[in-house]
C-alpha cells in the first residue's frame, strides 16, 4: 500500500501516529492501516495504543456529555441575542449534533412563540370584531 498522505503517515511522531489509530472516525481505512503498520515497525507496545484509545474514547464521551447538557443562558439572550435567537427559530441540528437540552429548549421555546403569537393575533380578531 503506498503512502499517498501529505505528510507521509511515515513522517509523522508516534503521538501523530497513535492519534490516527485511536480516531477511526477521523480517517480512512488506508491511513488507519498505514499508522498502525508503521507503529508496529517502531515497536510500540499495544499497551500504549490501548492506552491512546482509552483516552480518545474518554474525551469524545466527556464532549457528548457537555454537548449533551448544554443548555441556553439568561446571558446568551443578553450579549448575542440575535444569533441566539436565529438559533432558537431557524435551526434544526441540535438533537443530531447532541445539543439534547438545547433541543427541548428549542421546542419549547418555539411552542410558546406558537401560542403567543396566536393569542395576540385572537385578541386583534377580538378587538376589531367589536368595534
Amino acid at each position: 500500500m503506498t503512502d499517498n498522505f501529505k505528510p507521509p503517515i511515515k513522517s509523522r511522531t508516534t503521538q501523530e501516529l497513535l492519534n490516527i489509530v485511536s480516531s477511526p472516525k477521523k480517517w480512512n481505512r488506508d491511513a488507519l492501516y498505514l499508522a498502525k503498520y508503521e507503529l508496529s515497525n517502531r515497536n510500540v507496545d499495544s499497551s500504549e495504543i490501548d492506552k491512546a484509545i482509552q483516552l480518545t474514547n474518554e474525551k469524545e464521551e466527556e464532549e457528548r456529555l457537555r454537548k449533551a447538557n448544554k443548555s441556553y443562558q439568561i446571558s446568551d439572550f443578553i450579549f448575542k441575542p440575535k444569533s441566539t435567537l436565529f438559533e432558537l427559530l431557524f435551526t434544526w441540528e441540535l438533537k443530531k449534533d447532541g445539543y439534547l437540552l438545547k433541543a427541548k429548549q428549542q421546542n419549547t421555546f418555539r411552542i410558546a412563540l406558537i401560542i403567543i403569537i396566536l393569542f395576540v393575533y385572537l385578541i386583534s380578531f377580538i378587538q376589531e370584531n367589536l368595534k
